[in-house]
């Protein structure tokens, strides 16, 4: 079997996640609520969780959705890469997950597009150089 990073790697999605959260650099943005929608993947070894049908062989995504969404609810980022990045951080936070990706929706934000996005991946490399 394969260890995280060798090889395989497999992957837990997280799609659409609807958070409410001060977001923006206008004034406006800044006094109230808005949508944005998060989606992950995290990237990890999931033989162990396949193998024993046990909870903790695995990242426990309902945990992890409900540590982001309480974090994001009391954020007031100006930048949708700055909030990504920190879902990111959050994520990589399991020692179970070796890489995340973050898709970051922030509906409405231009007048005529649907919404305005990132999408970023980051890694345990990434996570260590932040201390």
């Amino acid at each position: 079997m394969n260890s995280p990073g060798e090889g395989r790697m497999d992957q837990i999605i997280i799609r659409d996640l609807h958070v409410r959260c001060i977001i923006g650099i206008q004034e406006w943005e800044r006094n109230a609520l808005q949508d944005v929608m998060i989606s992950l993947t995290l990237f990890t070894d999931l033989g162990p969780a396949g193998m024993t049908d046990h909870i903790d062989a695995t990242v426990n995504y309902k945990t992890l959705t409900k540590t982001i969404i309480q974090r994001v609810e009391r954020s007031s980022f100006q930048l949708i890469e700055a909030l990504a990045a920190e879902i990111a951080r959050m994520a990589l936070a399991d020692p179970r997950v070796v890489r995340v990706r973050v898709m970051v929706d922030k509906p409405g934000a231009l007048r005529f597009a649907r919404s305005v996005g990132v999408d970023i991946e980051r890694d345990r490399q990434w996570l260590a150089s932040l201390s």
